[in-house]
């Protein structure tokens, strides 16, 4: 029996050779497999005609945009998600909710290898082939960049050869990956990190310099779920959308940093996640009214190893699932409303309420009405300093 390789494809030319050319260098036949997670492009029935025209015995195509925000997103946005601080995982969450579907064609079409299109040196690789092993452990993988030395122009002469009916135009001088949730950039002359972006770079943003009107929005969650834009209910995948386009339009997510890649190098990646930053920055705002204050501190400790785990590729993982579990109960009282000014690159908070709020506006209050026994003060203090005064004394002895 012939031998199946499902290879993820994007329509691209770097993938539509690879379907000929993992046929010839190993004598299998080719499945293509193209998931939409809203990076948007052309439609998903041209891609599969030209997959099939490139010589895939078999193509499949899949719109999981509301998957990907639903399954993907969501979590992201639950768990307040930024890599190294700043880094809202546009690329790491797509990886998973790929590999769920090359796997899943895998087995139904009886295929023992699994391919992609990542480079040696990258982080993707990976995520890809992580996901792989532990969805279909029994799956192999490889990758003709890498593995075969498939490059950009052994790639274009053999698309000329074999007359292929995809475009052979030079290419962007960037590297870009995009989804519903952002878009990255990185190499071509921002491999210098002296050199600062320029405005051709930016896709999802206007220029955040550009003198206009503020917008202000009212997000609404339930449970930690985005569900109403300005008390219009919404999808996730609509609350993105909405987003991207608002805040997008504000100049909003533009991040520009140096991150530490898994494979140990670091890198120059500049981001653009308009929707992401607004969302997290709403739900973490509203988390601050709704979540009692050690379960907080101890959910950002999370936060930050859940972030790791996702950008390093290990979503399938026992611990990230573990964790999964920890972030929902967490969001089980994030529930209400939060009011954003979006504005010359910022979402700034205006305004916060919820049925489910921890802020009692008399033991806050300084002025009369205030509840607060603060005769109890001093003893608190006294015996909170207690063990640090013992220590101090025997210290200075």
């Amino acid at each position: 029996m012939t031998e199946r390789v499902v290879l993820a494809y994007s329509g691209g030319l770097d993938t539509s050779v690879a379907i000929g050319w993992i046929a010839e260098e190993t004598g299998a036949e080719v499945i293509a497999v193209a998931v939409d997670v809203g990076q948007g492009g052309e439609d998903l029935d041209i891609i599969r005609k030209r997959a099939l025209a490139c010589g895939a015995v078999e193509a499949e195509v899949a719109d999981a945009r509301d998957e990907f925000a639903e399954e993907y997103c969501l979590p992201a946005i639950k768990a307040n998600a930024l890599y190294m601080d700043r880094y809202p995982l546009v690329s790491a969450l797509s990886r998973p909710a790929i590999v769920k579907h090359l796997v899943a064609a895998a087995n139904k079409h009886g295929a023992s290898v699994v391919a992609h299109g990542c480079t040696g040196k990258g982080n993707d690789q990976v995520r890809f082939e992580a996901g792989i092993s532990t969805l279909g452990p029994d799956l192999k993988c490889i990758a003709p960049v890498r593995d075969y030395a498939m490059t950009r122009d052994k790639a274009i002469a053999f698309c000329e050869e074999k007359d292929l009916p995809i475009a052979t135009t030079r290419k962007s001088p960037y590297s870009i990956d995009q989804n519903v949730f952002g878009r990255a950039v990185e190499t071509g002359f921002l491999e210098d990190i002296w050199n600062a972006p320029i405005e051709d770079i930016y896709e999802y943003t206007a220029n955040p310099a550009t003198p206009r009107e503020a917008d202000e929005v009212v997000i609404s969650f339930e449970e930690g779920v985005p569900v109403a834009l300005d008390g219009k209910p919404v999808t996730v995948l609509q609350a993105i959308q909405q987003l991207n386009e608002r805040a997008g339009g504000q100049g909003i997510g533009r991040i520009d940093m140096v991150e530490d890649r898994l494979v140990g190098i670091k890198s120059r990646e500049v981001y653009e996640a308009p929707g992401a930053i607004a969302l997290i920055t709403a739900h973490q705002e509203l988390e601050n009214v709704t979540v009692e204050r050690e379960l907080a501190r101890y959910k950002r400790q999370v936060e930050q190893r859940w972030g790791e785990m996702v950008y390093d590729g290990l979503w399938f993982s026992p611990l990230k699932r573990a964790l999964d579990g920890f972030i929902n109960e967490a969001n089980q009282h994030v529930t209400g409303d939060v009011r954003m000014t979006l504005h010359a690159g910022r979402a700034v908070v205006t305004g916060r309420k919820s049925s489910e709020s921890l802020y009692d506006f008399n033991l806050a209050t300084y002025d009369s009405g205030d509840t607060f026994d603060q005769s109890k003060a001093q003893g608190f203090i006294e015996i909170f300093g207690l063990s640090s005064k013992i220590a101090a004394k025997r210290d200075l002895a």
